[in-house]
Formats: structure tokens, C-alpha cells, sequence
């Protein structure tokens, strides 16, 4: 079975390593332009050292796909299957068809919950204590076509993007994905019609998203942090500049605070703001064109005292 893999950065990487460590047939990898930059492309460095076709259309995403070198290729290659590693483009249904098999995708959710490209940020936002890794085959559709396999994970209640990611996501798919290629090669690969009237889509996050209001409750907020944490970086102002929140924990105090009022400075802990139903512990930060520091160091460089402010916007005070 002839597969094109289409992908990038380590995770387009380790899938195709995992594929080829199963005998699967790769005649192609697909991926981005190269970084003006000279950031390091893993799959492709991989892919040659494979001797593996490497191709990259030019363009942007969320168009890349669409050009029409794309259709040339999968002409010249026939594949059986195209397999989706981390691809942030849409692939017209033309090209999908164009393989027998068609092509499957790695999405992070528990489809038919949370399609879209923010899947996991929209999850831990919202306060879910799962999610998981859905392969599934691609149809006209964003994120709906008929589920292959699908695994569940646990979020805790210290659980980033980044941690649910990296620690768990990434490494299933990676499994998943040579799993669902080994069924669809023997036959044996179910197709699972997604329950319609149970979708979510979530668009792609922003930064007008993660825009902290203060009159939230304390656990909206750190969700909220945590759901923005590697990126975008939930934010708040202090003293007229933006300030990017990046830890924060709910904070048992007798002290109560007005929401976004500074209640105590902890030393060695960072400081507390005031929420619609109490207290959260500010623990990591990110003032406007610096670096992350904790939260401490932060409050000890701008003598931060209590009864300052931080605001939900540049335009009004809370």
C-alpha cells in the first residue's frame, strides 16, 4: 500500500518514523516551504535521510494544498493513502479521492467534540477532564468524516495545552496513526459514522479569546490559563500595559478582594487577584516585550501592593 504522508515538525516526523519501522510503503512526504528563517524542518530532514520524495507547495496555509502541484503529484505518485500528521491545511476532496484508500487524519479530540484547529485549547478552557486522539478518515468536511480508532486521556486540573499535548496526544497519535494504517492496509480498518447532532466546532483560537475578565469565576479564569498556555497566553493589563498570565491557581483566603483587586504579595509564591467568587495565586508572567518570569520576581521589581488593579481591557477599569 503506497502512502503519502503529509505533515511537519517532529510530530510529522516521529509518524513517519513509526511507519517506516512497520514496513508500511511511503513514496512521498509532503510539507512546508522552508523557514526564511532556517528553522529546521524535522520530517523533511528525516524523509531525506529515508530517501524519501519530499515535496512543498508553495503558498500559505491555509491555501497550500489547494496548488495545483499538489494534484500533479499525487497524479505521478498514485497512492493508496494519504495520511495526515499535523496538517493545519485543507486538502480539496479532488485529491483525496484521488487514492484508493483516500485519506485519514490525526485529530486531537474526542470527535464529534471539538473540531476545528484549537481543539485542545477549547477543551481545557471549557473545564474538560478528557479529551483524546481521534483518527478518522477525511471527507468534504471539517474534522467529520467516519472515526478509525479513538483513545481517551485524562486532563488534570494542572494540565496545560502543552502538557496534555506533549505528554499525551503527541505520543498516542504517533501510535494511532501506524495502528489505523495497519488496519486499513489488512482491510480490517471499521468506519464509525460520527454522531452529527453531538458536534462542536471551535475556530482557531485568538487573542481576543483569552482575554482575562476578572468578574469570571475562579475557576473560569484558571482554565482559561491554563487553555492559552503555550500559546496564545491569556492576558490582562497592569498599570497600562498588557500582561500575559501564563500560572495561576485558585487561592483559599479569607482576605476577599474586589475582582482583578491585588489581595496579598506571598513571597516566593507571586501575588493574589480577586475573582467573581474569590482568589487565584498569580505564579508565572509575562509583562509586554520581556520575558516570562514568576510571579514573585515580577511583583518585587514593580513593588506591586495591595489594592492595585489589573483591568479585563485596555479601555476600562473593572
Amino acid at each position: 500500500m503506497k502512502i503519502i504522508l503529509i505533515g511537519q515538525a517532529l510530530f510529522g516526523k516521529d509518524c513517519l518514523e513509526a511507519l517506516i519501522e512497520q514496513g508500511e510503503e511511503v513514496v512521498g512526504v509532503m510539507t512546508i516551504p522552508d523557514d526564511p528563517t532556517g528553522k529546521p524542518n524535522p520530517l523533511k530532514a528525516f524523509a531525506a535521510e529515508k530517501n524519501i520524495p519530499i515535496f512543498q507547495p508553495p503558498g500559505k496555509s491555509p491555501n497550500r494544498l489547494k496548488d495545483p502541484q499538489v494534484i500533479e503529484i499525487a497524479k505521478d505518485l498514485k497512492p493508496d493513502l494519504f495520511v495526515l500528521a499535523f496538517v493545519s491545511d485543507i486538502i480539496p476532496y479532488t485529491v483525496i479521492k484521488m487514492a484508493k484508500q483516500g485519506a485519514i487524519n490525526y485529530h486531537p479530540s474526542l470527535l464529534p467534540k471539538y473540531r476545528g484547529g484549537s481543539a485542545i485549547n477549547w477543551a481545557i478552557i471549557n473545564g474538560e477532564h478528557q479529551t483524546g486522539v481521534t483518527i478518522h478518515y477525511v471527507d468534504e468536511g471539517v474534522d467529520s468524516g467516519d472515526i478509525i480508532l479513538q483513545e481517551k486521556v485524562t486532563i488534570t486540573p494542572t494540565d496545560t495545552v502543552g502538557s496534555v499535548y506533549y505528554d499525551q496526544l503527541y505520543p498516542l497519535g504517533v501510535r494511532l496513526i501506524a495502528e489505523a494504517v495497519e488496519l486499513i492496509r489488512k482491510g480490517i480498518a471499521p468506519r464509525i459514522p460520527q454522531d452529527q447532532k453531538k458536534a462542536t466546532y471551535q475556530p482557531i483560537i485568538t487573542e481576543n479569546d483569552v482575554a482575562i475578565d476578572w468578574h469570571d469565576s475562579s475557576e473560569t479564569i484558571v482554565n482559561l490559563i491554563r487553555g492559552a498556555n503555550p500559546s496564545p497566553g491569556a492576558h490582562t493589563v497592569f498599570r497600562s500595559q498588557k500582561l500575559k498570565i501564563w500560572e495561576a491557581q485558585i487561592f483559599e483566603s479569607s482576605l476577599e478582594s474586589d475582582p482583578g483587586e491585588v489581595g496579598q504579595v506571598i513571597n516566593e509564591q507571586g501575588f493574589t487577584v480577586g475573582t467573581a467568587n474569590g482568589s487565584i495565586l498569580i505564579k508565572k508572567v509575562q509583562d509586554q516585550g520581556k520575558k516570562k518570569v514568576s510571579a514573585a520576581q515580577f511583583a518585587e521589581a514593580l513593588n506591586i501592593k495591595s489594592g492595585e488593579y489589573l483591568l479585563s481591557s485596555m479601555s476600562r477599569a473593572d
